[in-house]
């Protein structure tokens, strides 16, 4: 028996080890903000935790879609904001079918219950897949001749397509009152409301909420909330299911022959051409892989937020979701779907916490005018921190 309980003990003390001392920093940081939060605060606990979980949500597939870059080599993808704005596309041509005479073709008029609900979620997918996926082709092909500077090239296409797509938007034939410049007529806006499309189609499928009411239900007086959810603990059922069973997915094609070949690639490509492995074909599918799973997260993202956000919205939004990869544990070299998951609910959570709690802070100190952009500072402090601090142990592990 004594000999059964030193082996969970051990087993226990590596499993402590392997976690990390910086996660258990940050656990640490995230536990103190909670408590900081409780104690001398207004804010609500289960509001805090629900909150946590909808950004994770949200997140969380961006966040996958840096994992087969890195295990076949290609490093981080920086350039997921290629795969966004295809996404966005996809869903403003999801909008847009909601108009009388959409994009000014007649025979496409007649189709305006296409873009509500659950079919104009999937048309915006439809749309979207395809396209990143011719996008992810002629991506890993150039990532190809510019081997060796894979991140900072991508960091260019990501920004470049972002900068183009600005010119597009402005110059998009669209029709619907809804998405264009209601002075001129011409160009789409920055901010597209998702309210009466597919807002919280995912998050309010079998939700599950204590002391509040679920999004789109009436709260106590009788009143629908058109952008905000209520207060008390909220679990975005469908939008977890959604990242957790795609992440179960990504789990289950790293197993496949596919997968395994994939991975060969990254970790040894001499080795893996030597036994008939096409290591450049490889790392061209993993990038096609995650330009697709970027156009269906900002998908996912949007439909969460409840809004669209275009322009210059996605130009850093790759950072953020290579930060929590790195934060879960990941390398340059080494990903995995644990790394995703625990490094989103760690990143996104210290955001979620601080910035609110912050905020509780400055609202009830008698020199809350001088403090009034203490948030906004905490913000950038926290996230560019822990940003820095990812992509710093990322180049030390590298050497």
């Amino acid at each position: 028996m004594s000999d059964h309980l030193a082996v969970m003990l051990e087993r226990a003390k590596d499993g402590v080890r392997s976690f990390g001392l910086a996660r258990w920093i940050i656990v640490g940081f995230l536990l103190l903000i909670w408590f900081i939060a409780g104690i001398f605060t207004d804010n609500d606990l289960g509001t805090l935790l629900g909150d946590c979980l909808v950004r994770s949500g949200m997140n969380g597939l961006l966040v996958l879609a840096l994992v087969l870059p890195i295990r076949a080599g290609s490093g981080l993808n920086f350039g997921i904001p290629l795969g966004i704005v295809c996404g966005l596309v996809g869903g403003i041509f999801s909008l847009e079918l909601a108009a009388a005479n959409p994009f000014g073709l007649s025979w496409l008029s007649g189709v305006e219950s296409l873009s509500r609900g659950g079919s104009g979620f999937l048309i915006a997918h439809a749309v979207a897949l395809p396209l990143s996926a011719l996008l992810g082709l002629g991506f890993g092909w150039l990532l190809e001749k510019v081997r060796g500077q894979e991140m900072m090239v991508g960091i260019y296409v990501g920004f470049g397509a972002v900068a183009g797509m600005c010119v597009l938007w402005l110059k998009a034939p669209l029709t619907s009152p809804e998405l264009i410049w209601p002075i001129g007529g011409d160009g789409v806006r920055n901010t597209i409301v998702l309210q009466d499309y597919y807002k919280w189609i995912l998050d309010s499928w079998g939700e599950v909420s204590f002391g509040s009411f679920a999004p789109g239900a009436l709260d106590p007086q009788g009143n629908a909330p058109a952008f905000t959810r209520s207060g008390g603990f909220y679990l975005p059922t469908g939008l977890m299911l959604f990242w957790l069973g795609a992440c179960g997915l990504m789990a289950v094609f790293l197993k496949t022959r596919l997968g395994t070949a994939l991975s060969a690639a990254g970790e040894n490509p001499e080795y893996a051409r030597s036994i008939g492995i096409p290591v450049a074909r490889m790392r061209r599918w993993s990038i096609v892989i995650s330009t697709m799973l970027a156009a269906s997260g900002i998908i996912v993202y949007s439909q969460s937020y409840g809004f669209y956000q275009l322009y210059k919205a996605a130009l850093w939004m790759a950072f953020p979701a290579v930060a929590s990869i790195l934060l879960g544990g990941a390398s340059l070299r080494r990903a995995g779907v644990m790394h995703v998951i625990i490094g989103t609910l760690l990143f996104q959570s210290l955001l979620t916490t601080s910035l609110p709690t912050v905020n509780s802070l400055v609202q009830n100190s008698p020199y809350r005018e001088g403090l009034a952009n203490l948030p906004e500072i905490a913000r950038l402090v926290i996230q560019n921190g822990v940003i820095l601090y990812a992509l710093s142990r990322a180049s030390r592990g590298s050497r």
